[in-house]
């Protein structure tokens, strides 16, 4: 079992207002991403989904003294575009300015960094040797740091894939020169790839959130921003993650305000 949630004098206490503006169901929906293990360790007894993700929606919902239901998802995609439409409470996604259009995020509660996989016999050998003519990067389509290459690759062609495992496949197959990615799944992919090598640094870092639907007003944000700084400030966040023995998420530094 996780970590049980500090009780109610640890995290910040909600009001009326902020409460009806997050769950006014008197449910707390939450979206949650199968797809990123880091955030989604496994599932608990009853089939729910455990890990820092589920751990951070259990501890706002004992904080807004509301049930909690698990709304999952296999592809964040999929998430983001039921949170755009209203249809969930809140989503514990990547923050990414694509997906603000509908929704607004708090400052993140982790951060995963975000590099690239190549050959052992590649030329390439550093990050801004990779935007160039004739490299080609399998990523995978609307993962956060996809959206940021989308964003800012310029000279390199993007090869795009439903998953992580069919990027690494199409990096294999085709002989394409780059593999985007997480760096912690990037480094089982290197040893299933032979003689293939991660770059130093990272390109991108992809900052797990709270995102809730921009209609939902100014004191559930406000709300879920406090207690953001709580689960970081505090350590709950922290401890959830060395519960849970996962490695190559950090948090970040205490956040403003």
């Amino acid at each position: 079992m996780p970590p049980a949630p500090p009780t109610s004098s640890g995290f910040p206490v909600p009001d009326q207002e902020a409460i009806g503006a997050i769950a006014p169901s008197g449910v707390l929906r939450v979206g949650i991403n199968l797809s990123n293990f880091l955030l989604v360790s496994g599932t608990g007894p009853g089939g729910a989904p455990t890990g820092l993700s589920p751990s951070m929606a259990g501890a706002l919902a004992e904080a807004l003294s509301v049930p909690v239901e698990f709304v999952t998802f296999p592809d964040p995609g999929q998430l983001v575009d039921t949170l755009a439409t209203d249809d969930l409470d809140i989503g514990n996604i990547g923050a990414d300015p694509s997906r603000a259009e509908y929704v607004e995020f708090t400052a993140p509660y982790c951060e995963i960094e975000a590099t690239y996989l190549v050959r052992g016999d590649s030329p390439i050998a550093t990050m801004d040797q990779v935007d160039r003519p004739g490299i080609r990067i399998a990523t995978r389509r609307r993962a956060a740091y996809t959206l940021w290459l989308d964003r800012n690759i310029v000279d390199a062609e993007l090869v795009h894939a439903e998953s992580h495992d069919e990027s690494l496949e199409v990096f294999v197959s085709d002989r394409l020169e780059v593999l985007a990615g997480l760096r912690p799944r990037l480094l089982d992919d290197a040893e299933r790839v032979a003689g293939s090598r991660l770059l130093d640094g990272r390109f991108t870092s992809v900052q797990q959130a709270i995102g809730i639907h921009r209609n939902r007003g100014a004191a559930g944000l406000s709300y879920l921003e406090g207690f953001v700084r709580w689960a970081v400030e505090s350590g709950f966040a922290a401890d959830v993650i060395e519960h849970y023995g996962v490695r190559g998420l950090s948090v970040p530094g205490p956040t403003a305000g």
